[in-house]
């Protein structure tokens, strides 16, 4: 099986542009509190959203979510060391939850002048017309599991051969609607976004794009590069088939999609878990249980790392962002503490590390992601040394 690689990296967050941002963030463990939205929901009884400031955004494209994809996308290829423009077998596969719902939304204002209809998911267009590139060019909206369906169908075209370097990952932006929706549902914490608490009331919305440059091992060794930051070793993804929007509470496809992740990266372990952990009643009870199956006795003392507690639940773009940190966590072989919990539920049984960072024991790191219509996606990534499998 094709050996594929992550060997760039580039992230926008909360905490400013750069993974090298994210990563002094995530190691400092301090939750950035949302900023006001110069927007008219200011007035409305709503949680504030995460903004970066707009020193951070890139200014290639009017829309926020694609400057944001943009923004990390050049990061991960200068990173990786590419352009973009070296052959015609690159690809580009974008997740996204709203697209540009924000330019939508603008063209209702009564002051707009714009006319005609804008596609809501066109980052994947953008970031191809921006590469200048020709190959196969995708955008995917699987709610807030886009990201890594999006890592996932990258796998797949590298293993089949169809390219040879795919640009993947997430990015999305702030959306009024959404945030109206998320809050007449019941699902947003009007204090900040705290995963396995036991007084969390929901989730607090960010914004941002994690991009990440995957290549199989033989173009890699082709244009000099021995090792990545870290080698796909397995995916696994299901859907749930239950509800539109509620988890399926037994929790049975997610469990699934992480066995098999497990299983084809050859089920030795992992020394860390991203998980989705929305802070969500529902999903951080069902995830803690079905972590528990999945990884066995284990699954009490592996050190998950809680990345929203930290950023904020950033739709599409939060699962691309998650195989960012999971790749910096092998990068550095080291697990950041978790941002503090008030009180951890003891119904979500899980270990998160706080005070200091915790060595990674285990070389492999697994990320999952989950969405509504039960899509669900699962990857473990492990520490590349060069050797091919």
């Amino acid at each position: 099986m094709t050996d594929v690689l992550v060997t760039g990296i580039g992230a926008v967050s909360c905490h400013g542009r750069g993974a090298a941002a994210l990563w002094h963030a995530m190691l400092d463990a301090q939750v950035r509190l949302p900023d006001q939205p110069a927007d008219p929901l200011a007035h409305m009884a709503l949680p504030l959203i995460y903004l970066v400031p707009e020193e951070h955004v890139a200014a290639e494209h009017p829309g926020r979510a694609a400057q944001f994809a943009v923004a990390a996308a050049a990061e991960a290829l200068r990173d990786a060391g590419l352009t973009g423009r070296e052959n015609t077998r690159f690809g580009v596969v974008v997740g996204s939850c709203m697209g540009e719902a924000g330019l939508r939304e603008a063209d209702r204002y009564p002051a707009s002048t714009t006319t005609g209809r804008r596609p809501a998911f066109q980052l994947a267009t953008h970031l191809g017309a921006w590469l200048g590139g020709f190959g196969a060019n995708s955008s995917i909206a699987n709610a807030c599991s886009a990201g890594l369906f999006a890592l996932c169908t990258a796998v797949d075209m590298l293993r089949c051969g169809e390219v040879d370097v795919v640009l993947a990952g997430g990015a999305d932006a702030y959306s009024r609607v959404a945030l109206g929706c998320f809050n007449r549902l019941g699902a947003v914490d009007p204090v900040r976004c705290r995963p396995y608490d036991r007084h969390r009331a929901g989730t607090v919305f960010g914004e941002g794009a994690g991009m990440l440059v995957l290549e199989s091992r033989e173009h890699a060794r082709a244009r000099g590069v021995d090792t990545g930051y870290a080698r796909v070793t397995g995916t696994g993804w299901s859907c749930d088939a239950h509800h539109p929007t509620a988890p399926e509470p037994a929790g049975d496809q997610i469990t699934r999609a992480m066995r098999e992740a497990l299983t084809e990266a050859g089920d030795d372990g992992v020394g860390c878990v991203v998980p989705h952990g929305t802070g969500t009643q529902l999903n951080d009870v069902m995830e803690s249980g079905a972590l528990h199956r999945a990884l066995g006795p284990a699954a009490g003392s592996v050190p998950l790392y809680s990345l929203k507690a930290l950023i904020g639940h950033t739709g599409g773009a939060a699962a691309g962002l998650a195989a960012c940190a999971a790749a910096l966590i092998l990068r550095h072989r080291v697990v950041p503490p978790n941002v503090p919990l008030d009180e951890q539920d003891p119904a979500c049984p899980v270990h998160l590390p706080v005070g200091a960072g915790t060595a990674l024991d285990v070389d492999r790191v697994l990320v999952n992601a989950y969405g509504f219509g039960g899509t669900n996606a699962s990857v473990v990534l492990a520490t590349d040394c060069g050797s091919a499998r």
